[in-house]
C-alpha cells in the first residue's frame, strides 16, 4: 500500500468541503495517516524480518533472530493501546502444552491454517513449525550429500589442472548448500590458478562469514592480494593467521618471505627503469648485448664473446634485473646455437666452451636474486641441468654443481630445487661424484646434505628409492677402494638419515644386496693396512647398519649370522667408537637368530660383555647388558659363564641402580636367568638384592618391562633360595 497515494486522494476530496469541516476532516485524515504509517512500518519490519530469516548469510539470520526477540520483549510488557482505536495489540506467547479448557476449535483443512482476530490456533501453528523444521532438515541433509559429491568432483578436476571445471563443480555445490565453507576456499584456490584474484578474495570473504577463524580463507586471500600487488592487505591476512593459531608461525613465515620477495622484485624492476632512463653505462650496455645475442646465424665464437661480456656486467642487482626484464633467459633458450651447446649429448670443443660460459652467466645472473633463480629453474631447464650434471666434461659438471650450490644459500632457493628437480635422479647423479676430487665430491655431498633432511625430499623418493638410488650406493660400498675416503663417511650419514622415514627404511632393510654390500665394505675396511685408512668410513658404516637393523624382516634374520661374525671380529679393536657400534649392532643381531647366538657364545662373548659393563661408557653398557640378556635366555652355558665370571653377580647387581631403565630391565632379566644356576641365589643371601628387586617390581617405572623383569627375577630368586 502506498501511503503517499492515500494522502493525495484524501487531500483532493477534502479541498471541496467547507473550511471548518475541511479542518476537522484534515485533522482526522492526519490522524488516520499517522496510524496507517505506523501500521505499515510494523508490516515492513515484520516483512524484513521474514526475508532475513530466509537469508543464506548466517550473520544476517542471527541478527534477525535478535531483532525478533527484542520485539517480543517490548510487546510482553503489556498492551499497547493505539490512540483512537479500541483494538489492543498483544504479544501472544505460544504455550506448547495449551489448556483444553477453552472452547473447541473446528479443525483446519490440510494446508489451511486459520488465525482469528484475537485467537491463534496454537496446535496448528506448532504443527506447521515442526513440519517446516523436519522438511528443512531433510532438504539440508540431501543438499549436504549432493554438495559433498560435487566437492569431490571439483577436487579431482583441480588435481588434473582443469581449474575451470573445478570452479564449475564448486559453484554447483554452493547452489545446493550456500554455507559450505570448504567450497568457498576450494573455489578461491581454483580462481587463483585461473588468475581471477578478485573472485578469489570474494570467496574467501564468504568463507569467513561461515567461519571467522578459517585459516585457509586467510591463506588464499593473502595469495590473491599478493598477486594483485596489494602487499599491505596480504600482510594483514598472514598476520591474522597467527592471531588465530600461533602454531602456524612456520607457515606464516614462508608466506611473509614470498611477500618480501614480491616487493623486492617490484623495487628492483623500478630501479632498472630509472637507471636506464638516466643512461647508466652498464645498464645500457647490457641491454645492447642482449639485443646482439638475439641475432641469429652468427658463428659460435660471436655468441661466446657476447655471453662472457654480459657475465662481466652482472655485478649488481640492477643488471641482474635488467637481464630478466629484457627476456635474457628466453634469448638464451631461443638461440639455436646456444641451445645446441646446452642440449647436445656429444659436444664439440667450442660447444663445451659456450656451454660453460652460459652456466657461468646463469651463476652471475642468479646469485642472490631469488626471482631470477625462480625463472631459470621453472623455465624448462630443470631436466637440462640434470643432463649437464651427468655429462662427461668436467668443466661443465663443475659449473653445474656450482650453480646448484648457489640455490642453497637461501631457504627460498632450496625450496625451488625441492619443488622443481627430479630428486631421485639428482641423488643418483651426485652419488657418482664420490670418485672425484675432494672439492667436487665435497660440494656434491654438501648439496645432498642440505636437501635430504627435508621431508619433501624423502616423500619424493619413497616410491623408487630402493630401485633408483640404493643400487648406486651399493656400487660404492663394493668398490670402497675407489671412492673418496675423505667424503664417503658423509655420504653414509646422508643415507642413514633415511632411517627416520619408515617406508624407505623398510625398503633398505629388506634389500639383500644392501646387506651384502655393507659386509663387503666392512671386510675391506678390516683388511686395510693401516687400519686408520678406513676408520671414519667403518665407524659411519656401523652406525648405518645399526639404524637399519632395527627393522624386523626376514632378510636381516638371514644375514644375522654373517653380520655377527663381523661384529665379533671388531670387538678386539682398540678404537672405543668402533667397539661401541659393533656391540650395538650385535645387540640387534642376536635376538634375530639362534645361529647368531651360537656363533657369539663360541667366541666367548660373555667375558667380553662383562668387561664392557665394568669399564665401558653408558651406551656401551646398554648394548652389552642386552647381549648378556639375550645369550642367557638362549643358553644355560651362558648363564654358567656369567655366574662364574661375575663374582656374586656384582656387575649385574650394580646395574640395578642405573638411571637407565633399559639397562635395569635387561640386568634384571639376565639375573632371573642366572638364578636358575645352582648356588647363584645362595651367594646373594647377605646382599640387598631382595629389597632392590622389590623396589623395581613395585615402582612407577615408565618401562613396563622393567617391573615385569624385576618381578620375575624376584620370584626365581625366592624359588632358588627360600631363605
Amino acid at each position: 500500500m502506498n501511503v503517499r497515494l492515500v494522502r493525495r486522494r484524501r487531500s483532493k476530496a477534502a479541498a471541496d468541503w467547507p473550511s471548518p469541516w475541511r479542518r476537522a476532516s484534515g485533522e482526522m485524515a492526519d490522524k488516520e495517516n499517522s496510524e496507517l504509517e505506523r501500521f505499515l512500518r510494523e508490516v515492513d519490519e515484520i516483512t524484513n524480518l521474514v526475508e532475513e530469516f530466509k537469508s543464506d548469510d548466517p550473520a544476517i539470520r542471527e541478527k534477525a533472530f535478535q531483532k525478533a526477540d527484542e520485539k517480543l520483549e517490548r510487546g510482553s510488557s503489556g498492551a499497547d493501546i493505539v490512540e483512537g482505536c479500541k483494538t489492543k495489540l498483544n504479544c501472544t506467547l505460544i504455550n506448547p502444552n495449551p489448556s483444553c479448557s477453552g472452547p473447541p476449535q473446528p479443525p483446519n483443512l490440510p494446508g489451511q491454517y486459520r488465525m482469528d482476530s484475537n485467537v491463534m490456533n496454537q496446535d496448528d501453528f506448532l504443527t506447521v513449525l515442526a513440519r517446516d523444521a523436519e522438511t528443512r532438515g531433510k532438504r539440508r541433509k540431501k543438499n549436504q550429500k549432493l554438495a559433498n559429491a560435487l566437492k569431490e568432483k571439483g577436487n579431482a578436476a583441480f588435481k588434473k589442472g582443469d581449474y575451470a571445471t573445478a570452479v564449475q563443480y564448486y559453484t554447483d555445490g554452493l547452489e545446493k548448500l550456500r554455507d559450505f565453507q570448504v567450497l568457498y576456499t576450494n573455489r578461491a584456490q581454483a580462481y587463483i590458478k585461473l588468475g581471477k584474484y578478485e573472485e578469489a578474495i570474494s570467496d574467501c570473504e564468504w568463507a569467513l562469514k561461515c567461519n571467522e577463524n578459517c585459516i585457509k580463507a586467510y591463506v588464499h586471500m593473502g595469495k590473491a592480494n599478493l598477486s594483485l600487488k596489494k602487499y599491505e592487505e596480504a600482510q594483514q591476512c598472514y598476520q591474522k593467521i597467527l592471531e588465530i593459531d600461533p602454531n602456524q608461525e612456520k607457515l606464516v613465515k614462508e608466506y611473509m618471505n614470498l611477500l618480501e620477495l614480491a616487493q623486492k622484485k617490484e623495487q628492483q624492476e623500478k630501479e632498472v627503469v630509472e637507471e636506464f632512463e638516466r643512461g647508466n653505462v652498464n645498464t645500457t650496455t647490457a641491454h645492447e648485448v642482449l639485443k646482439k645475442l638475439s641475432s641469429p646465424n652468427k658463428i659460435p665464437y660471436f655468441y661466446l664473446g657476447g655471453v662472457r661480456f654480459l657475465t662481466e656486467l652482472m655485478k649488481e642487482g640492477t643488471e641482474q634485473t635488467l637481464f630478466r626484464t629484457n627476456n635474457g633467459f628466453s634469448i638464451i633458450s631461443d638461440n639455436e646455437i646456444l641451445r645446441r651447446s646446452l642440449t647436445s649429448s656429444v659436444k664439440e670443443p667450442c660447444e663445451v666452451e659456450l656451454c660453460v660460459a652460459v652456466l657461468v652467466l646463469w651463476q652471475a645472473v642468479c646469485h642472490g636474486n631469488e626471482e631470477n633463480q625462480r625463472l631459470l629453474i621453472t623455465s624448462g631447464t630443470s631436466e637440462q641441468l640434470l643432463d649437464l650434471l651427468s655429462c662427461k666434461e668436467s668443466e661443465i659438471y663443475t659449473e653445474c654443481i656450482t650453480l646448484l650450490s648457489s640455490y642453497l644459500l637461501s631457504e627460498y632457493g632450496k625450496g625451488l630445487l625441492l619443488c622443481n628437480l627430479n630428486l631421485t635422479r639428482l641423488m643418483q647423479i651426485l652419488l657418482g661424484f664420490l670418485n672425484c676430487t675432494d672439492t667436487i665430491a665435497s660440494t656434491a655431498m654438501g648439496i645432498l646434505a642440505n636437501l635430504v633432511p627435508e621431508n619433501k625430499f624423502k616423500k619424493y623418493c619413497r616410491n623408487d628409492f630402493a630401485v633408483n638410488v640404493l643400487p648406486s650406493f651399493e656400487i660404492l660400498l663394493k668398490n670402497l677402494n675407489l671412492v673418496n675416503k675423505q667424503v664417503f663417511p658423509q655420504c653414509i650419514s646422508i643415507i642413514g638419515s633415511f632411517a627416520t622415514d619408515k617406508a624407505i627404511s623398510g625398503q633398505i632393510a629388506g634389500r639383500e644386496e644392501y646387506w651384502e654390500s655393507c659386509l663387503a665394505a666392512v671386510d675391506e675396511a678390516i683388511s686395510s693396512v693401516p687400519e686408520t685408512d678406513y676408520r671414519e668410513t667403518l665407524y659411519a658404516l656401523l652406525g648405518l647398519m645399526v639404524n637399519f637393523s632395527m627393522e624386523q624382516c626376514c632378510t636381516i634374520q638371514a644375514k644375522a649370522p654373517a653380520i655377527t661374525e663381523r661384529c665379533i671380529s671388531l670387538l678386539g679393536s682398540a678404537d672405543g667408537g668402533i667397539l661401541t657400534r659393533a656391540t650395538g649392532l650385535l645387540s640387534h643381531m642376536l635376538p634375530q637368530s639362534a645361529e647368531a647366538v651360537e656363533k657369539a657364545l663360541k667366541s666367548e662373548i660373555v667375558k667380553k660383555m662383562l668387561r664392557f659393563i665394568k669399564v665401558g661408557g653408558m651406551t656401551t653398557t646398554r648394548y652389552a647388558v642386552k647381549n648378556l640378556a639375550v645369550c642367557s635366555s638362549h643358553s644355560k652355558h651362558a648363564c654358567e659363564e656369567i655366574v662364574k665370571c661375575d663374582k656374586k653377580l656384582s656387575g649385574l647387581r650394580k646395574l640395578l641402580s642405573s638411571d637407565d631403565e633399559l639397562v635395569v630391565g635387561n640386568a634384571a632379566l639376565c639375573l632371573s636367568h642366572c638364578f636358575e644356576i645352582p648356588g647363584a641365589a645362595t651367594s646373594l643371601l647377605k646382599s640387598d638384592i631382595v629389597r632392590v628387586l622389590l623396589k623395581h617390581a613395585g615402582g612407577d617405572a615408565k618401562q613396563n618391562g622393567l617391573q615385569q623383569n624385576a618381578a620375575i627375577a624376584l620370584g626365581k630368586l625366592c624359588l632358588a633360595e627360600s631363605r
